[in-house]
């Protein structure tokens, strides 16, 4: 995050620096202006110690600039308001610039950016702004998750603030169904099924809003998945008539559209789907013999446009809690990629371990959080944020439950978590996504 005060002390800046600096104190006025903030005015806390000294500057006009330009768009109705320039934004920069320089800024602050006028919001609401950011190479990951069967909340990790989204609109019978959850590009899809079809609802943080969403092409329920960007992949699953599937589809967030993919070696359903090395893959589940669990993986190829069987690759642990119960009370596996390593919660034994990708096989790393508890592994969710491994659950209590988040960044030790947040909740996770844009 930019911080505030730093930037309140004129100073000469080599040329080389210039531009970035110019183009980040911008940034910080826009973002403070929509919070209703004025710096070195005479009645702020925060311009004391400098309000002798100070002198308007070309940074104070350009403050001064934005607050009139605000001021009179609100006071515009709505035709005038839709109307308004777009085509400088922050004029002292030009249309261009400005962009980069609000792109460089949190995505917690483009709510309120999106309230000064009309150009402001269309610049958020039409993805413009997070396109720029992808070409940037910048990224940051909010959790979304659902712990109630009606609501649906999100977690920044880096303000470690929570926002409640707004409510699906939707049957009791969608809400009560199996539902898969992916998030991809600057949407968050929600997979189940109403009486006798399958439906997807899409929630897209550039409205802050729920809407039908694109079908896959094939109608699926507890299938793996995963997402890359602005692409996502899903595969196998059950079909309306319960028959597992071996096909897959590929998702175009930009275009809301799917594309059949070829079919895996293997049809296979409850299983999990990650992206590794640029590549997806789809590991355990349940095979259509017997209902037995699946030990081998698949991987595909987006280059090639082919899939490869990996054997052996996620065994079934003999002998472990919980392995009593049959292979579809159990929950799929629980995966997450960090920096190319796949990494798997193991619920029965309270540890984590890591893939030996050479060797092909799992390694002890260390325990999962205390408090991570789960019901054959269902309830738990274990994700990757950025560039750290996410665990949210709660203990299962009668009454007054909560749900912790703790995280962990990988590296060679063994795992020390930190707890991020915690909120009174039930303390079970019906779905879980992790976005990054």
């Amino acid at each position: 995050m930019l911080e505030g005060p730093s930037f309140l002390v004129s100073r000469e800046l080599p040329s080389a620096c210039e531009q970035e600096s110019r183009w980040a104190y911008n940034a910080f006025c826009v973002t403070e202006l929509a919070k209703g903030k004025r710096y070195l005015d005479d009645g702020g806390d925060e311009a004391t110690g400098l309000r002798k000294s100070w002198k308007p500057t070309q940074k104070d006009i350009l403050v001064q600039e934005l607050s009139e330009l605000s001021a009179s768009d609100q006071s515009d109705n709505q035709k005038q308001e839709d109307q308004s320039d777009t085509s400088s934004l922050i004029s002292q920069l030009g249309r261009d610039a400005s962009i980069v320089c609000l792109s460089r800024t949190s995505r917690s602050d483009y709510g309120a950016i999106a309230s000064l006028n009309g150009a402001f919001r269309s610049l958020v609401r039409e993805g413009e702004l997070y396109r720029t950011r992808r070409k940037m190479g910048i990224i940051e990951h909010w959790v979304y998750f659902s712990c109630n069967l009606f609501e649906w909340e999100a977690f920044d990790p880096i303000r470690c603030r929570w926002m409640r989204l707004p409510t699906m609109d939707c049957n009791e019978c969608f809400m009560c169904s199996d539902k898969e959850s992916l998030a991809v590009g600057t949407e968050l899809l929600v997979f189940g099924k109403e009486i006798d079809t399958h439906v997807v609802y899409k929630y897209s943080i550039l409205t802050n809003s729920w809407s039908p969403g694109s079908k896959t092409n094939t109608p699926r329920c507890l299938f793996g998945s995963a997402s890359l960007g602005e692409k996502a992949i899903v595969a196998g699953g059950c079909g309306p008539s319960g028959n597992i599937l071996s096909s897959a589809e590929l998702y175009n967030s930009e275009t809301g559209t799917w594309v059949n993919l070829p079919n895996m070696n293997k049809a296979r359903k409850m299983c999990s789907g990650v992206f590794m090395d640029s590549k997806f893959y789809v590991i355990g589940g349940i095979g259509e013999e017997n209902n037995n669990e699946l030990t081998c993986g698949e991987v595909y190829d987006m280059d090639a446009g082919s899939w490869s069987e990996i054997p052996n690759m996620f065994p079934v642990l003999a002998g472990a809690g919980g392995q009593d119960a049959p292979a579809t009370a159990r929950a799929p596996p629980l995966l997450a990629v960090v920096k190319n390593e796949l990494y798997a919660a193991h619920y029965e034994e309270q540890e984590v371990r890591k893939y030996d990708k050479e060797r092909n096989i799992w390694v002890r790393v260390g325990g999962l959080p205390e408090r991570a508890s789960s019901m054959n592994g269902w309830g738990l969710a274990f994700r990757a944020c950025g560039d750290q491994l996410i665990v949210i659950g709660g203990p299962r209590v009668s009454y007054g439950g909560f749900i912790e988040l703790n995280s962990w960044v990988p590296d060679e030790s063994a795992p020390q978590w930190n707890l991020l947040a915690r909120k009174q909740s039930g303390g079970f996770v019906y779905n879980c996504a992790v976005m990054g844009c």
